[in-house]
């Protein structure tokens, strides 16, 4: 039973990085609005439970083990999604390595699952895309592209990485009329989320945040959907190479 602000009946979504968190939810949002979709993550439980939701609204799904920074899982999994849903009208490129460390490993995992899943999904899905009436490509920045910060520099490079690509992505593909924005989301918390764990973990740190916050609150997994749908639907059939910061005024405060 569909229950939406949006009209997605007949679109096919792919959601990379669709598990948990916000990807699940935009996975669930589209689901809800009456979309076809299809989600891939590397933990298997989880993506099984998120199939199973998806799958009560009666709509075609597609679920998959992918590795993001594995350029050849990618591959796979765009042909098995497409097959499935026979096409591609949105993609959405949600995983992060949250490379917080200034060590090689947190640079390379950032590059390689925040940027070049992004790039190289966008690849795969190409062909079908073009062969879509309202194609549309959504990437998951984050506020941390916009300022500096004291700890997690490879995060916030590479989420300011994708944010420039975003707009050089648009213009490359605004011939073939496929749209292409961004969501810089602020702190999301959601069950064994980072700010969820934080919040046991690191209580000064989860404090310090929450107070930079004008709205007072985290924001929910739910509200970066919304925008998510927003962005894909024929509303925004005038929007292209965009950030859109979702943050309750978070970026205000630096």
């Amino acid at each position: 039973m569909r229950d939406s602000a949006f009209d997605f009946t007949g679109y096919r979504v792919l959601v990379a990085g669709g598990s948990k968190g916000i990807g699940r939810s935009i996975a669930l949002g589209f689901a809800q609005a009456g979309a076809a979709v299809s989600i891939c993550a590397r933990g298997e439980q989880a993506l099984e439970a998120t199939r199973q939701e998806l799958a009560a609204f009666g709509h075609a799904t597609h679920a998959a083990r992918c590795d993001l920074s594995d350029a050849q899982d990618i591959t796979t999994y765009v042909a098995g999604a497409a097959e499935t849903l026979g096409g591609i009208d949105v993609l959405v490129n949600n995983a992060s390595g949250y490379g917080f460390s200034d060590d090689d490993d947190s640079w390379v995992r950032g590059f390689e699952v925040d940027l070049m899943a992004a790039v190289r999904t966008s690849r795969a899905a190409l062909l079908h895309l073009e062969a879509s009436p309202h194609a549309s490509i959504l990437h998951t920045s984050s506020i941390a592209a916009f300022h500096p910060r004291r700890n997690g520099a490879p995060y916030a490079a590479v989420k300011a990485a994708l944010s420039q690509y975003t707009t050089s992505q648009a213009l490359a593909l605004a011939g073939k009329r496929i749209r292409v924005n961004a969501i810089a989301p602020g702190s999301i918390k959601f069950p064994d989320g980072l700010w969820d764990r934080r919040r046991h973990e690191e209580p000064e740190t989860y404090q310090a945040t929450l107070a930079k916050i004008p709205f007072g609150r985290f924001g929910a997994p739910e509200e970066i959907a919304h925008a998510a749908l927003f962005l894909a639907s024929p509303y925004a059939s005038w929007i292209t190479g965009q950030t859109l910061c979702v943050d309750g005024g978070q970026g205000l405060n630096g």
